[in-house]
């Protein structure tokens, strides 16, 4: 992915977050390019029966669902201002891509890597007033869940 793409995907989670989309949903759907969605699946469905030995173990599921799967990690797992949505969603993504596969590791890759961008990881947190400003407002914490995703999956992926 070139920095271009990876800037983009970025700004598309912030301006659905924008839109209306809660910041898990966000990215969740900025993201969802990254897993082979449903539709394509029933197209390949044959050439997919020969190569699904070679293939690593990848969960295949529709925007709908993922949507839906999202709806609840807001306001830092729902409402409870803990864990912030946006790193709930690109850690459920680099579950889905990763078929599961270094879950644990990845996962704290992103987590440090969020909390790098971000200075916290709790929405408590995030949301904290620091010389009058939000440590870390929505808009860039999408960016930063998105961003953090790229970078370790990019590591994982060599």
């Amino acid at each position: 992915m070139t920095q271009k793409e990876f800037d983009a995907c970025s700004e598309k989670a912030a301006e659905l977050q924008e839109s209306g989309y809660n910041c898990c949903q966000s990215v969740v759907e900025a993201l969802s390019g990254e897993i082979e969605m449903e539709e394509k699946e029933k197209e390949k469905e044959k050439e997919k029966e020969k190569e699904k030995e070679k293939e690593k173990e990848e969960i295949k599921v529709d925007k709908e669902t993922l949507h839906k799967l999202a709806s609840g990690f807001a306001v830092g797992m729902g409402n409870t201002e803990g864990t912030c949505g946006s790193l709930i969603g690109a850690i459920m993504i680099a579950g889905l891509k990763s078929g599961g596969k270094g879950a644990f590791r990845i996962s704290r890759r992103i987590n440090e890597n969020f909390r790098a961008r971000s200075g916290a990881i709790t929405c408590k947190e995030l949301k904290s007033k620091v010389d009058g400003k939000e440590l870390c407002p929505c808009g860039d914490c999408v960016r930063n869940a998105v961003k953090a995703y790229f970078e370790v999956m990019s590591e994982f992926q060599k």
